[in-house]
């Protein structure tokens, strides 16, 4: 800066001393007296008149001073950007710092268990091989056991060994104790020796923590058995009779009269059924005409459900899907379009079965009775209405078919119902009771027990 500045103080001197030699001539001293600024007694004093100042003239710049000016300006504008980084820098830092602490707060538990990991596996190395090394000392001693200098030189060592040993085993079980806190503390790791007596004191709430999530686990399963019995008490969705069927026998059932012809092409039938025990073959919906008597059954087996359209080689069968005691919503669907069938159990499809029966029509004019299998040629619930009798149904029902315990809910459409439509239906909350088919509808349709079957509350 002092050597941009030099040049210009020597032109400075130089002007300076031109000017004075210029003028030097032209002054003109006045050594006499004046009397001019005297003050005479008695004469009025004249007023002085004020000197006005000249307006300010703004010389005009040199090259120079223009080359200064701009020094200055740059190196204003080099301070600003230095500020202007340096806040940059600190708000970036400041971000980064948070950034890390939210990381360290997240997944230090995580990278600490892996740390400790790796160093227990480490000192498990270094035991390894101090053991070795300790194994091959003792070998080399029992051969070279005549030589004493030799002696204790090996036993020295071997001092040292033992003691790097014992160093190791005491850090792999500090190592697995801060594991252990790590586990169980996924926060800040704090090692156990700055914990001191505070780790004592967390085995206390530790014990108790298990013990209150033994007795809520205890707790839990009582609730469960009591809901399952309140269950079983009660009817499911929204249900408010259901029929009764005390035992087996061939005369207890209940026959149905359609709400609208049986000449189907396709149709849904669902109903809720609660067996008291379920044998090997087991009717719970049926409907068959004088030419043929299994048009429509919907059966069970053991755990299983059975569904069957237009005869026995159209069978449909979900596995596992029924208990005795328990209520269980059974749905069988099917189409002639194709000759899909599905069969529906607690709203979840079990099974399903193209090519049954395609193309098939139900006949009208058949006999529709739940619990049994056949019509006994005396009672009839036709289609019709009629109650004449059907004179193909010889040799009456069988004992072993009959259906034992309570059944509600039971109704049919003449279309197929959509998974949703079915999954609703079978909520044991809800108010399945209260959808009602346009065939078959409960509460709706005239059902008619007999033999020793009676609807209940």
């Amino acid at each position: 800066m002092f050597l941009w500045r030099l040049p210009q103080a020597a032109c400075l001197v130089s002007v300076c001393v031109s000017l004075t030699l210029g003028y030097e001539d032209d002054i003109e001293v006045n050594y006499g007296d004046s009397y001019y600024n005297e003050i005479t007694e008695g004469e009025p004093l004249e007023p002085t008149a004020i000197p006005t100042q000249a307006p300010c003239k703004v010389t005009e710049m040199t090259k120079w001073d223009k080359l200064f000016s701009m020094l200055e300006n740059s190196q204003m504008r080099e301070n600003m950007l230095l500020q202007y980084s340096d806040d940059i820098i600190k708000v970036e830092l400041g971000s980064l710092r948070g950034e890390m602490l939210r990381f360290v707060a997240q997944y230090g538990g995580a990278c600490g268990v892996a740390v400790e990991t790796a160093g227990r596996r480490m000192s498990m190395q270094m035991e390894a091989r101090l053991k070795e090394s300790l194994e091959h000392l003792r070998q080399d001693r029992s051969i070279a056991a005549g030589k004493s200098a030799g002696n204790s030189g090996n036993s020295h060592q071997e001092t040292l060994l033992q003691q790097l040993l014992n160093a190791a085993r005491t850090q792999a079980s500090r190592l697995v104790k801060l594991e252990n806190i790590c586990l169980s503390n996924p926060g800040p790791i704090t090692p156990p020796e700055a914990k001191g007596e505070d780790l004592q004191q967390d085995v206390v709430p530790a014990e108790m923590l298990v013990a209150l999530v033994t007795e809520l686990a205890k707790t839990r399963a009582v609730l469960e058995l009591a809901f399952k019995s309140a269950q079983q008490r009660h009817m499911p969705a929204g249900c408010e009779t259901a029929l009764l069927f005390p035992m087996r026998s061939p005369r207890i059932f209940s026959s149905v009269t359609p709400d609208l012809p049986l000449s189907l092409s396709s149709f849904t039938v669902c109903l809720w059924a609660k067996p008291v025990s379920i044998s090997n073959r087991t009717v719970l919906f049926s409907y068959g005409t004088k030419r043929n008597p299994y048009e429509i059954q919907l059966l069970l087996s053991g755990t299983s459900a059975l569904f069957t359209v237009g005869g026995e080689a159209h069978l449909v069968e979900g596995r596992g899907v029924v208990r005795g005691g328990i209520w269980t919503h059974i749905c069988g669907a099917w189409s002639s379009e194709q000759g899909i069938a599905s069969l529906w159990a607690d709203g979840h499809r079990v099974a399903f079965t193209p090519g049954v029966a395609e193309g098939h029509v139900l006949p009208d004019g058949g006999s529709l009775q739940l619990g049994q299998e056949k019509n006994d040629g005396g009672v009839s619930g036709g289609s019709g209405g009629s109650g004449s009798q059907m004179p193909g149904f010889d040799g009456g029902f069988d004992a072993k078919l009959a259906f034992a315990g309570k059944m509600t809910g039971v109704n049919m459409w003449d279309s197929v119902l959509t998974e949703e439509e079915i999954s609703q239906l079978a909520l044991q909350d809800g108010e399945g009771c209260e959808q009602r088919g346009n065939v078959v509808g409960w509460g709706l349709t005239e059902i008619v027990p007999h033999g020793g079957a009676q609807f209940i509350n």
